[in-house]
């Protein structure tokens, strides 16, 4: 699946900044996370990659670390969305 770039740039510069920030921790136990979207509606659609996508841990995982790390650097995000295939 190809990123699509909001037209808010400065907002998803910050989402993929926060997730930066992380990045290192996902890798640590062999995953990552991909940013694929942020909608109109400042949605964030995330694919989970690596040992993340099929963990049992994973929702923890976004909720806990991804989606806090988002949400202090973008508190104008409405939803952190993982769209896994």
């Amino acid at each position: 699946m190809e990123t699509v770039v909001s037209s808010n740039q400065e907002l998803f510069d910050r989402v993929e900044k926060a997730l930066e920030s992380i990045r290192p921790y996902l890798k640590s136990d062999g995953g990552d996370v991909k940013l694929l979207e942020l909608t109109p509606d400042n949605d964030v659609k995330l694919e989970l990659l690596g040992n993340c996508s099929s963990c049992a841990m994973s929702a923890m995982t976004l909720r806990a670390g991804v989606e806090e790390a988002i949400r202090k650097m973008a508190p104008e995000v409405k939803a952190v969305i993982a769209v896994n295939n």
